[in-house]
C-alpha cells in the first residue's frame, strides 16, 4: 500500500524563477512532508514538439533521485498516444513517438530507476474508435518492446476508458495501471477485470476546488481494488485524480496529505484500527467483526 502523485504539482509562486535543482528539491521536500511514499519531481512532461532524448530523461530522474534522500522516486515519461495528439507535436504518429521514447525507458532501466510511469492523459478516443484503440496498442507494444528490469506503470487519466475493453490494456506488459476514478468512474469496470498479478493505483481524490476530500472514500477505494481478483493491498496504491492544475500549490499539497493519510489507514491490519481514525459509519459492523 503506497501513495503517490499523478500529474504535475502546481508550481510554487515563490520559486517560479528558481534554478531547476532548487525547484525540484523544494517539490520533493513538499511531497515528503505531505507523506507520499513514492515521489516524483512534480514537473510536467508535456506537451512537447519532439520526444525528449534518453539523456534528458535519465538526467531528470537522476537529479530528483539524488535530492530525495531515502524515499523512492519514479520517472514519468509522456505516453506516445497522448503526446502524438498534442497540437505542437511535429509527428502525429503514436508509433513514431513510441519508437523514439523506447530508448529512454531502456536507459532508465539501465540506470537503476525502480518505477517508470507512462502518462496517457489524452486517450479517450480509444474508447470510441476501434482504429484508435489499435494505434494505442501498437504504440505501447513498441514502447515496451525489450524492456526488462523495471516496474512499468501505465497512467490513464481524463475520463472513462472501459469501453476500449480490458484486452486493450491488460494484454500489454505493464506491471501496474493508474486509473482516474473521478473523471472516469466507469474505470472501476477495468479494475475489476485487471489480472491479480498487476498493481492498481486508484486516482480517487477529486482535483476540483470543491471536490470530495474524505479519507473514507479513499480507504474504501483501496480495499475494493485490493479485493478484485484477490489482488491484495500490497498491489494497490492511492493517488489524486489528475489534474491538480485548478488548485493552488498549497491546496494541492493538502489534498495529497489526505491521500497519504488514507493510504496509511487502509494499510492498518484490522478494521477496528481503521475505525479509530475514520468515521465508524463508513465501515459496516459485519466487516469490523470479520476483519478484527
Amino acid at each position: 500500500m503506497f501513495s503517490t502523485l499523478l500529474g504535475p504539482l502546481p508550481p510554487d509562486p515563490d520559486r517560479a524563477d528558481s534554478a531547476s535543482d532548487e525547484r525540484v528539491r523544494s517539490t520533493l521536500g513538499d511531497l515528503q512532508a505531505a507523506g507520499l511514499e513514492l515521489l516524483t519531481d512534480g514537473e510536467a512532461v508535456g506537451p512537447a514538439a519532439v520526444p525528449p532524448s534518453p539523456d534528458e530523461v535519465v538526467d531528470r530522474w537522476r537529479r530528483a533521485a539524488s535530492l530525495a534522500a531515502a524515499r523512492p522516486v519514479k520517472a514519468v515519461v509522456p505516453g506516445p498516444y497522448s503526446a502524438s495528439r498534442s497540437p505542437i507535436a511535429r509527428d502525429s504518429s503514436p508509433a513514431a513517438w513510441a519508437e523514439a521514447l523506447q530508448p529512454s525507458i531502456a536507459a532508465l532501466a539501465g540506470a537503476g530507476c525502480p518505477f517508470v510511469e507512462i502518462d496517457e492523459p489524452d486517450a479517450l478516443a480509444i474508447a470510441v474508435v476501434g482504429s484508435e484503440a489499435r494505434r494505442f496498442v501498437d504504440a505501447h507494444r513498441r514502447l515496451t518492446d525489450g524492456i526488462d528490469g523495471v516496474h512499468l506503470s501505465l497512467a490513464l487519466t481524463g475520463g472513462n476508458l472501459d469501453a476500449a475493453g480490458p484486452a486493450t490494456f491488460f494484454d500489454l506488459p505493464y506491471a501496474s495501471f493508474a486509473f482516474d476514478l473521478i473523471a472516469g468512474p466507469d474505470n472501476w469496470r477495468l479494475i475489476a477485470a485487471t489480472p491479480a498479478d498487476r498493481g492498481i493505483v486508484c486516482g480517487a481524490l477529486s482535483p476540483l476546488p470543491r471536490g470530495d476530500m474524505s479519507r473514507e472514500v479513499l480507504v474504501w477505494a483501496a480495499h475494493y481494488a485490493a479485493s478484485t481478483n484477490g489482488r491484495g493491498l500490497e498491489r494497490v496504491g492511492l493517488a489524486n485524480a489528475s489534474s491538480l492544475a485548478g488548485l493552488s500549490r498549497r491546496e494541492a499539497l493538502a489534498r495529497l496529505a489526505i491521500v497519504a493519510e488514507a493510504a496509511r489507514i487502509a494499510a492498518e491490519p484490522s478494521a477496528e484500527q481503521q475505525v479509530r481514525r475514520l468515521d465508524p459509519r463508513a465501515i459496516p459492523r459485519s466487516t469490523r467483526r470479520r476483519r478484527s
